[in-house]
């Protein structure tokens, strides 16, 4: 039976894949995509790479046929992704997968105001209520996204957000990857299980302010703005109106402390540290 990995051309999809097979064998591994020509790669060291369209509910059951375990990556289409993964995991059931894990996001509870928790929560309940095996893995924000803020902190001196006080432990998108892939070549210790999965600190903005400061050698200070002006802010730098309004939600979370989990979860599946946000910015800032 193979291990699946759904959404495998996206960046956690493809490191996920490289980070399996240091663990088992090319030939278990299946990888999925919209666009499987991109995977040529991975499929010369001996994967299966087979099409799959989370549009096209049809095209799933055949892409997870012979899978034993899936890894869900949620899709980027924000406030129409429920149907899409409700479709695939009911492919999966019909595959005969027997172990589902979801890529989710910390506390999708009914209050937390981040604009993706409607999503996930209705996900992880369609997950929990299907009968497959399953497994939540609830990523914190990445680390990586860090990367463009920083850079704008150190080049203007100031760390613009709308967080508050509220802190979060912003985890590396490696350590993720690395999670699911523990969790592929893993068993039944994991069913029914939920994992935050976050880095090592819980980090405010001006905590922020001084480890952009530290990896740009200059100067930066955290500037505090309601979630109003922030999203203005956003749109004059030329972010999409869509975009700002995620970026700000998100702030809204963090500084409701919906998103102040910090877990062991990366050190304890994959046997290593979690990555810093210093570490992530290192050569990007």
């Amino acid at each position: 039976m193979s291990l699946v990995i759904s959404g495998a051309g996206g960046h956690l999809g493809r490191r996920a894949a490289e980070l399996l097979l240091d663990r088992v064998e090319p030939s278990r591994v299946v990888l999925v995509s919209r666009r499987p020509d991109e995977l040529a790669d991975l499929a010369a060291r001996g994967v299966q790479t087979r099409y799959g369209d989370f549009d096209v509910p049809a095209s799933l059951t055949e892409a997870f046929a012979g899978g034993e375990r899936l890894l869900l990556i949620s899709t980027d289409a924000i406030g129409r992704r429920v149907p899409q993964h409700v479709a695939a995991i009911d492919a999966a059931k019909a595959a005969g997968v027997r172990a589902v894990a979801y890529t989710s996001l910390p506390s999708p509870a009914a209050d937390n105001p981040a604009l993706v928790a409607r999503d996930h929560r209705e996900t992880e309940a369609a997950l929990i209520a299907s009968g497959l095996q399953w497994t939540l893995l609830r990523n914190a924000l990445y680390g990586e996204y860090r990367i463009p803020e920083a850079q704008a902190a150190v080049a203007s001196g100031t760390l613009h957000h709308n967080q508050g006080d509220g802190r979060t432990a912003y985890v590396s998108r490696e350590d993720c990857a690395a999670v699911a892939a523990a969790w592929l070549a893993g068993g039944d210790e994991h069913a029914g299980r939920t994992y935050d999965v976050t880095g090592p600190e819980l980090l405010g903005a001006d905590d922020l302010a001084r480890i952009y400061a530290a990896a740009g050698s200059g100067r930066v200070t955290a500037e505090n703005s309601d979630d109003e002006a922030f999203v203005d802010g956003l749109g004059a730098a030329g972010l999409p109106p869509e975009v700002c309004e995620l970026l700000a939600s998100f702030g809204a979370a963090i500084r409701g402390g919906h998103l102040d989990q910090r877990s062991r979860v990366v050190q304890e599946l994959t046997g290593r540290p979690p990555r810093t946000v210093a570490e992530v910015l290192v050569g990007a800032v």
